[in-house]
C-alpha cells in the first residue's frame, strides 16, 4: 500500500517538514511531495468557470495522488487555516471532474474514493484552544477537501503548541509520528490482505 505525504509548509526547515519526512520514512512505501518545491500558479484564475492548463508539477501531483492508497497532508495552522501555497495547491489540484463530480440536486460524488487519508497539523495554540474555536484547519482539510473528494477514513493528528517547545518535545513528536505512520502502514496491509 503506497502513501503520498504532501508537505504543505513553505519552510523546509520547519517542524511540519520534519514530521512529513519522518512519517514517510516510517510508513515505508511513501513519497514526500513538498508543495514549496513545485512550480505552478497557485491562483485558480477562472475559478470553476474555465479550464486552466495544469503545469507539469500539478499533473505529477495528480498522478501521485491517483497512485496512492493513503494520502497525508501536513500543514501548520496559520490564522486558523493553512499556508497560502498549500491552499493554492489544493485549489489547482482537487478540481471538479478529477477529485469530485457534481450530481443532480447539488449532491457531490467524491472521485478519489478507495483511499484513506491523514491530516497532520502543527500549531502554536494549545490543543484545548483548537477544540474551543472549532479546529478550523483540520475541519477544512479533513472534511471539505479530503472527505469531500471521497477519502475514507480520514484521521487527524495535532502537534503543539510548537512555540516554546523544547528539542526533547520535538523529538518526542517525531517519534510519535513515526509510530502513527507504522500503524497506518500495518492497517493498510491488513486491509489489502482482506481484499484479496
Amino acid at each position: 500500500m503506497t502513501a503520498l505525504v504532501i508537505d504543505g509548509h513553505p519552510n523546509p526547515d520547519s517542524l511540519t517538514a520534519a514530521l512529513a519526512q519522518r512519517y514517510a520514512e516510517a510508513y515505508g512505501d511513501a513519497t514526500v511531495l513538498a508543495v514549496r518545491d513545485l512550480e505552478f500558479d497557485p491562483n485558480l484564475r477562472l475559478g470553476y468557470q474555465g479550464e486552466q492548463h495544469p503545469e507539469p508539477d500539478i499533473a505529477r501531483a495528480h498522478a501521485l495522488i491517483e497512485a496512492a492508497d493513503h494520502v497525508v497532508i501536513a500543514a501548520p495552522v496559520w490564522w486558523g487555516s493553512i499556508p497560502a501555497i498549500l491552499k493554492g495547491f489544493i485549489d489547482r489540484t482537487f478540481l471538479p471532474g478529477w477529485a469530485f463530480r457534481y450530481r443532480q440536486g447539488g449532491l457531490v460524488t467524491g472521485l478519489l474514493a478507495g483511499r484513506s487519508a491523514r491530516v497532520i497539523v502543527t500549531t502554536d495554540s494549545p490543543l484545548w484552544y483548537l477544540q474551543l474555536v472549532g479546529d478550523t484547519t483540520v475541519r477544512h482539510v479533513r472534511g471539505r477537501v479530503l472527505r469531500f473528494s471521497g477519502f475514507s477514513p480520514v484521521t487527524a493528528t495535532r502537534f503543539g503548541p510548537v512555540r516554546g517547545s523544547s528539542p526533547a518535545q520535538r523529538d518526542a513528536w517525531l517519534d510519535k509520528v513515526a509510530t502513527i505512520a507504522a500503524s497506518d502502514a500495518a492497517g493498510a496491509r491488513k486491509k489489502l490482505a482482506r481484499q484479496r
